[in-house]
């Protein structure tokens, strides 16, 4: 293992605890350090091997009491005088200037190395970064996220695909997650760069800690070496994010229903299957109790596992539940505009005659509630008469694959565009 001479200051930072602000990255000390165990991390710790790997390459010091802290949180300041350090990272095209008016000398170089390598905007910023303050993890998920922008000007496209998507996140379906950091933290998910905690918040809020940096480190050099099509969660929420639904990605057999299967009374040249041609349009009805618009189409294959799972799966499905004969979950965000005060979920099922986009019906996981996600029942009360005027719940049904079942999903918008799918060989 090669060597690495610690200056004078490098070695009292590694005393003192802390993180490095000097001196190049990449290289590794002793064999002795490499293998430094602290205390309070014990061999079983979730972030153990992050940590040590983290103090190998120098990015943290442990303390004198030979501790590391794990939990302690990290300020703006240290956090980008880390990313500022990542040797292969590459240089913004365009160069912003380093105008904080609060930045500590000591982090100073960081902090312009970190806006060089496009991690931090200061046009983000009014003058000032409040470098002494604990990083959140919504402001770590945007420099990230722009960081990637800059590896790969595909991350930057994703960014913006993922504007209208809908986020695997409590924050996102409690209508807490603010649109500044919206699109970041869908990359970060999508990713796989940063996750949810067990409450299924992303935490946008709560601060960045030691150990949760020492993980991120080695993420972000693995994510940036990936392309973001070889993400199939970030290629999840970029086509929901575009077009309103994932079925092209989770159900690619449904294609555009023939014009021989197609009802004689429908203009073949007004069907469409690009589901973004009818998103939020006035969907033509059975019955006139409510006008109806669907505002997200979301599809599980219960029967998929690992990588091969969407990334919605967590949200809307319980593990280890699977459906019957073939068939894949279908979740539409709906909102409608009664027209009777007596409206009922039932006379709602009525709107749509489809077993694939059921107004009646709502996610009844454990997931889904520990998601905080709108149902049916939150817009109702007894005899399941609506209570509001424009509910905006999620509904569920089955898309089919069996052939003795009829497969097709037809929307006819008010409009005129008209959306037919259906499975095939």
């Amino acid at each position: 293992m090669k060597k690495m001479i610690l200056t004078g200051v490098a070695a009292l930072a590694l005393l003192t605890g802390g993180v490095i602000g000097s001196g190049s990255i990449g290289g590794s000390v002793e064999a002795a350090q490499a293998t430094l165990k602290f205390k309070d991390v014990p061999s079983t710790h979730w972030a153990a091997a992050a940590i040590n790997s983290a103090v190998e390459q120098g990015f943290f010091q442990g303390y004198a009491d030979g501790t590391f802290k794990p939990g302690s949180p990290v300020t703006k300041a240290e956090m980008a005088s880390i990313l500022g350090r990542l040797t292969d990272q590459p240089n913004a095209a365009i160069q912003e200037a380093n105008n904080f008016t609060d930045v500590p000398e000591w982090a100073k170089s960081g902090v312009s190395a970190a806006i060089a390598k496009g991690f931090i905007s200061p046009a983000n910023y009014n003058g000032k970064l409040d470098a002494k303050a604990s990083l959140t993890r919504g402001e770590m998920a945007t420099w990230l996220a722009q960081g990637l922008s800059v590896v790969d000007s595909d991350y930057k496209q994703a960014l913006s695909d993922v504007t209208n998507t809908v986020i695997p996140a409590k924050e996102y379906f409690t209508g807490k997650l603010a649109g500044s950091q919206k699109n970041a933290v869908a990359v970060a998910l999508g990713t796989g760069l940063m996750s949810v905690a067990n409450d299924k918040n992303f935490g946008t809020d709560r601060t960045t800690t030691r150990a949760e940096v020492a993980v991120l480190i080695a993420r972000y050099a693995s994510v940036a070496k990936t392309k973001p099509s070889d993400f199939k969660g970030l290629s999840e929420l970029r086509q929901v994010g575009l077009t309103g639904t994932n079925l092209s990605i989770i159900a690619p057999k449904y294609k555009k229903t023939p014009e021989r299967k197609i009802s004689p009374n429908v203009d073949y040249s007004e069907v469409t299957d690009d589901f973004s041609k009818v998103r939020n349009k006035n969907i033509i009805t059975d019955t006139n109790y409510a006008d109806l618009k669907i505002k997200n189409w979301i599809i599980v294959n219960t029967f998929a596992k690992g990588a091969e799972r969407s990334i919605y799966y967590p949200v809307f499905v319980d593990e280890g539940f699977t459906l019957l004969r073939g068939a894949y979950y279908s979740f539409a965000e709906l909102e409608l505009n009664v027209k009777s005060k007596t409206m009922t979920s039932l006379q709602a099922g009525s709107l749509l005659n489809s077993a694939t986009i059921n107004p009646m019906n709502s996610p009844r996981s454990d997931a889904f509630t520990l998601y905080g996600g709108p149902s049916i029942n939150d817009v109702t009360k007894s005899r399941g008469v609506f209570t509001v005027n424009n509910p905006v719940y999620w509904s569920r049904g089955l898309l089919h694959f069996d052939k003795e079942l009829i497969s097709d999903v037809s929307l006819v918008a008010k409009e005129g565009p008209t959306y037919s799918v259906i499975a095939t060989d």
